[in-house]
């Protein structure tokens, strides 16, 4: 099973694929409008804001979790 290179998200169904392309690194949440793979600071800014929503943080605390999250994917070793 293929996981997103810019989230990390497990992407088991075509449905999960941006475009629900299955030869695309990248899935449907770190998509932007046009197909094409979210930039690090929109994918910060909505790992962020998804952060505070389901585990109650504070932006702040948010914005360090996402951080250190997101240096974890292929796409953002480099950031």
């Amino acid at each position: 099973m293929k996981t997103c290179i810019a989230c990390g998200m497990p992407m088991a169904r075509k449905e999960d694929f941006a475009q629900g392309d299955e030869t695309k690194d990248y899935c449907l949440y770190c998509m932007r409008p046009d197909g094409t793979m979210q930039f690090y600071p929109e994918k910060l800014e909505g790992t962020t804001h998804f952060l505070m929503k389901t585990q109650g943080l504070d932006e702040a605390a948010a914005r360090e979790m996402a951080i250190r999250l997101l240096k974890k994917q292929p796409a953002w070793a480099n950031v």
